[in-house]
């Protein structure tokens, strides 16, 4: 599936093929950590709603960001209900952790590095939609081909908030930002998520060719 060139200019790094390989074999975490992830990008837009109740462009874009997250939630509820797929406990990865630990503390600036962060999780999300469905089966693969849109609408979003917010220059904050996030994706992981990185020797893999899932994602 052809990436969108935005998301390309966007993030320092593809998905490694070795992620895509894990998340083959591990379709049930995919889809558990999936759904978490929607619970959690619906519940980030509601707090800052609640947070910011002074910015009108928020409110407005974080409503609609909360709506569309619960129903992506929804839905990979269902298809995990259809597979049998029980939702049950899974740990966080240390993304979303990582890239907020290094948000100033101090208004504006928090909101400002608050929304980077929410662009690039979307970002990220959206990039590896596009990397799976080409490796998946038919109705994961439409499913996930049909969250590219809204996905890449909701990192856009986020730019565009934090552009309005920042009386500066907001680049050299998101070079910064994407140099840790291309740590956080090539970095290994020990355990694999939505949003992990590198699977580590330790992960337990698909016996898969890496040059046909690269081959296929393309």
């Amino acid at each position: 599936m052809k990436s969108l060139p935005e998301l390309d200019r966007f993030l320092l790094c593809e998905t490694p093929s070795e992620w895509i390989a894990a998340a083959l074999n591990q379709q049930d975490i995919l889809l558990i950590d999936h759904a978490n992830c929607e619970k959690k990008a619906a519940a980030t837009a509601l707090s800052l709603m609640f947070r910011y109740i002074e910015h009108s462009d928020l409110q407005k874009k974080m409503s609609r960001l909360a709506r569309e997250e619960l129903r992506h939630f929804e839905q990979v509820f269902v298809i995990m209900q259809q597979r049998d797929i029980p939702y049950r406990y899974v740990s966080a990865s240390r993304y979303a952790a990582t890239l907020r630990d290094h948000v100033r503390k101090q208004e504006p600036l928090r909101l400002v590095d608050t929304l980077i962060v929410g662009a690039f999780i979307e970002a990220r999300s959206c990039e590896r939609f596009g990397k799976l469905a080409p490796c998946l089966d038919e109705e994961l693969a439409k499913f996930y081909g049909s969250l590219l849109e809204s996905e890449a609408r909701h990192f856009q979003d986020y730019l565009v908030l934090a552009m309005g917010i920042s009386g500066e220059p907001l680049q050299a904050r998101i070079d910064y930002f994407a140099h840790l996030e291309q740590n956080i994706i090539l970095d290994a992981d020990s355990e694999f998520r939505f949003h992990s990185g590198m699977p580590s020797l330790n992960n337990q893999m698909a016996e898969i060719n890496y040059a046909d899932v690269a081959e296929a994602s393309l």
